[in-house]
Parts: structure tokens; sequence; C-alpha cells
């Protein structure tokens, strides 16, 4: 059974940060590309950020990138989502995935993604 729990959201203020993380279990971490994705209420949702397997590779949304920085720790099975300058249109319900064929990549879209989490809540005031 693969499982995937985020945790890490909450309320800040606009200019501030939070990081988020994703705990896998691990025969769905070993060898799989990983990705963050949000949804804003009335919204669909959106790719964030993705990280390739070894860590190597990274991609990231235009509205997001040089704010928010993807990374993992294999030893920990774990993906991190650090979240600066945030914005109130960042307010979104934000969740980790897993993606099991993207070799060496780090890929986009939601169809590609096999495993999801819940979800964690952010809320960014302005």
């Amino acid at each position: 059974q693969v499982q995937l729990v985020e945790s890490g959201g909450g309320l800040v203020q606009a200019g501030g940060s939070l990081r988020l993380s994703c705990a896998a279990s691990g025969r769905a971490f070993s060898g799989c590309s990983m990705g963050w994705f949000r949804q804003a209420p009335g919204e669909d949702r959106e790719f964030v950020a993705a990280i390739n397997w070894s860590g190597g590779s990274t991609y990231y949304a235009h509205s997001v990138k040089g704010r928010f920085t993807i990374s993992r720790d294999n030893g920990k099975i774990t993906v991190y989502l650090q979240m600066n300058s945030l914005k109130p249109e960042d307010t979104a319900v934000y969740y980790c995935a897993v993606d099991r064929d993207a070799g060496w990549d780090a890929r986009s879209e939601e169809d590609d993604y096999d495993y999801w989490g819940q979800g964690t809540q952010v809320t960014v005031s302005s």
C-alpha cells in the first residue's frame, strides 16, 4: 500500500515562508520522481514543482520559480517544498504525488502521477 502524508501547511502572512513535507512509504519513493501540485478554491489542480529520483533534476511552474524550492531526502523517504515570499495567490491545498515512470525526468502533467497524498492547506493572508 502506497502512502503519502503531507505536513507543514498553515496560515502565514504575505511575504512569509513555510516548508511542506511529504513522507512516503519506501516502495513508493525508491527510484520515483515526486511532484507538488496545488488546488485553490474553485480552481483546477495545478502543477507547482517536481524533482527526479536522484534530486539532480527539478522543474517549477513559472508562478513559483525563484520563490519555491523542491528537495528530497531519500534516506528519510521525504520530499520537501520550501516556500518563500508567499503571496495570497499561493493559498491552496497542496498535494504531493509519485511519478513511477519518469525515469530521469521531473514532469509536470498531472496524469503522469500515480499516487497522491491527502493534501495540506496553505493560507496566505494579505
